[in-house]
């Protein structure tokens, strides 16, 4: 029987066939779909006709479109829907796709065809995107080796395909170290202070495993509940202690020999490449451009930021001295920052969580898409997801088709923890016609109980539109070429659709629009609601100030300082010293978790969140000015989001803006000035 994924798909808009195919069709897929690539690259090389941007430039994109197509979706559900075999499966196939890539970026014969058509004057009637390809897909193969020999190529390729195999391993050793720890509590004294949902659900999973009493675990609507509501001071610091030491412990999870392994690893291949370590040769292709950009940029907003945020710790420390706590430690900032917004606000995210169902807030988000862009979100049966909670929408704007878009929302033991949006389909245009994008949105958010739904904090609404913001740049895609569409942006401009849609959640007129009991569709009321609003910067200099200390952390490991002889934790202390607000508790190490930068793609980029902050504040503020649903403006950001990478991420803001962007509306937004 013939491997489906090797097929034409005979399914409605060509989604992936998720019911036809069984896990171990992937990896003979995928090792005949590298052959059938590698064979089209061959071709191009072998052409003995004039090199032209058809000919070589577009043919190199079409190439691996199949492969593409089935390692996101193989690699999307090792990431929500994992288990052993699919990670040994994985393990196998990342040395195999690195060394695709490489065989690739490193072909001398292909490079020097595709330098002909840079060269080449008379490619001057190439339009802007096509240009914009050419640059890019030159620019790609300098970075990646192009100019290096024959002996420094082969050091490359083996220094891709280990990295590629360390960045897995990371990331199976923080969801197996998330999935091992369990809380479980029997007494009242044990959860005193835990909301009555949080309180089911954990009775809920202990029932699942033949138990009495509440399990709690590291998953995060689990985890960050209990960290803000427990009154046992004990409890909050045995969670804190082994949430904050994954991948930090003497078992099999650890982490620590894979990171110093990967940051050498990464560090050496820049060195290769002409640069000083790995965070000048990533900020070549950003915003900011270099280090010194990225650190002055963290320590001014540091410097505004980190006088604020020890007042506000101190509020926090007289809260816990009327508890008799003169020793405030980490464990015990939630709990007490909960009683504070309590105390400044009078509402508690848990009271106001009956006012945002997860259907409802999702609703509440297609309507805003509705508003601004003219889309229609429908559900269809007629795609098949991978697992049985995930729902599928066929997304229209106007009446004609533009997208499908998956939700994945809940957490389950073989999905990594937090929030992402990613593809199973790129969109892209082509002889046949456009080629709509298929995006996914995936979330961890509570279950809901028997007689409850699954209702939303505040602050997982602003997650949910985070990442919806995310799918919008994906789906609102408009390009000639998939490795131009989309989010395939600058890393730092990435963030920029997903804050921006952030900023409708403290909206007054949106938020009202949807904030209604799950029970009977009454409105918040307004005085609550004003108080959410006022409240969406509460603790912001504290959360300004952790922000930033992951920025300089990341830049500490990827600026080339040496991991010799120290230890991650010690290595952690030094970098974010200036920014500590509360003393170091041992065994505790983010590092070893740290999932953007070692599992994930923020290598010396997590800057970029606080960078597109600027531009998202910026933004918003735009439309603020002349309404937050003016439709002459909407259209404006459409055309940005449609852009993709085709145009200079900073070229493309002014033309949405007018101007480049100022970090005004960022310090007003976050009360720092």
């Amino acid at each position: 029987m013939s491997n489906i994924l090797l097929q034409t798909w005979q399914t409605p808009f060509q989604a992936f066939p998720f019911d036809k195919i069984c896990q171990e069709d992937f990896e003979p897929a995928i090792l005949d779909l590298l052959q059938q690539a590698q064979a089209a690259i061959e071709a191009i090389c072998q052409d003995e006709a004039k090199p032209t941007f058809y000919n070589t430039i577009e043919k190199m994109e079409q190439a691996d479109r199949q492969l593409n197509k089935v390692v996101a979706a193989f690699f999307n559900l090792n990431s929500a829907e994992t288990n052993d075999y699919l990670q040994q499966v994985a393990q196998k196939l990342a040395p195999a796709l690195a060394a695709h890539s490489n065989h690739i970026l490193l072909n001398d014969t292909l490079f020097q065809k595709i330098k002909t058509v840079y060269e080449d004057s008379s490619q001057s009637d190439l339009n802007q995107e096509q240009q914009r390809l050419l640059e890019e897909t030159y620019k790609s193969f300098i970075r990646n080796g192009a100019l290096l020999d024959a002996a420094q190529k082969e050091q490359l390729r083996a220094i891709d395909q280990k990295l590629a195999v360390l960045k897995m391993q990371f990331s199976e050793n923080v969801l197996a170290a998330t999935n091992a720890f369990q809380l479980h509590l029997n007494t009242e004294s044990d959860i005193e202070g835990l909301p009555k949902d949080i309180l089911a659900a954990a009775k809920a999973t202990a029932s699942s495993e033949g138990k009495d009493g509440y399990i709690f675990t590291l998953q995060f609507p689990s985890y960050v509940p209990f960290m803000k509501f427990a009154k046992n001071r004990a409890h909050r610091q045995t969670l804190y202690l082994a949430y904050n030491s994954r991948g930090n412990q003497n078992n099999k999870y650890n982490n620590e020999a894979i990171i110093k392994e990967l940051v050498q690893l990464k560090n050496k291949r820049a060195q290769l490449l002409g640069f000083q370590h790995h965070a000048a040769f990533a900020l070549a292709e950003r915003m900011a451009k270099n280090t010194q950009t990225v650190l002055d940029f963290l320590n001014e907003l540091l410097e505004k930021a980190f006088p604020l945020a020890i007042k506000e710790i101190e509020a926090l420390k007289a809260l816990a001295l009327a508890d008799d706590i003169a020793d405030f430690k980490p464990f015990d900032h939630a709990y007490y920052a909960e009683q504070l917004r309590l105390e400044k606000f009078n509402y508690s995210e848990e009271v106001t969580k009956a006012y945002f169902p997860l259907e409802q807030v999702l609703e509440a988000a297609f309507s805003l898409a509705h508003r601004l862009f003219g889309l229609e979100f429908k559900k269809t049966q007629e795609v098949a997801p991978y697992h049985p909670e995930v729902s599928v929408y066929q997304v229209l704007q106007r009446g004609q088709y533009k997208a499908l878009l998956y939700t994945d929302f809940h957490p389950r033991a073989g999905k990594r923890p937090g929030a992402w949006m990613t593809a199973f389909q790129e969109q892209y245009k082509d002889e046949t016609g456009n080629h709509r994008p298929h995006i996914s949105i995936v979330c961890n958010f509570s279950q809901a109980q028997e007689d409850t739904p699954s209702l939303l904090t505040f602050t997982e609404v602003t997650t949910l539109f985070h990442e919806f913001g995310h799918a919008l740049h994906g789906m609102l895609a408009d390009t000639q070429y998939e490795s131009l569409s989309g989010t395939h942006v600058y890393w730092d401009f990435v963030e920029l659709p997903s804050q921006f849609l952030e900023n409708y959640c403290t909206a007054p007129e949106f938020l009202s629009s949807f904030a209604k009991h799950w029970k009977d569709g009454k409105n918040l009321d307004t005085d609550t609601l004003n108080q959410i609003i006022k409240a969406s910067n509460f603790m912001e200099a504290y959360q300004t100030v952790r922000q930033i200390s992951f920025g300089l952390l990341d830049m500490a490991y990827y600026t080339g300082e040496s991991l010799e002889n120290t230890t991650l934790s010690n290595f952690e202390q030094n970098a974010i010293q200036r920014t500590k607000l509360y003393p170091h508790l041992p065994t505790s190490c983010m590092s070893t978790a740290f999932g953007h930068i070692f599992g994930g793609g923020y290598a010396a980029g997590y800057y970029s969140y606080k960078w597109a902050e600027v531009l998202d504040a910026d933004a918003f503020a735009y439309f603020q000015e002349q309404g937050i649903f003016n439709p002459e403006l909407a259209q404006k950001y459409e055309h940005l989001l449609q852009q993709g990478g085709t145009v200079d991420p900073m070229e493309l803001y002014i033309q949405f803006r007018g101007r480049a962007p100022r970090v005004d509306a960022l310090l007003k937004r976050a009360g720092l000035q």
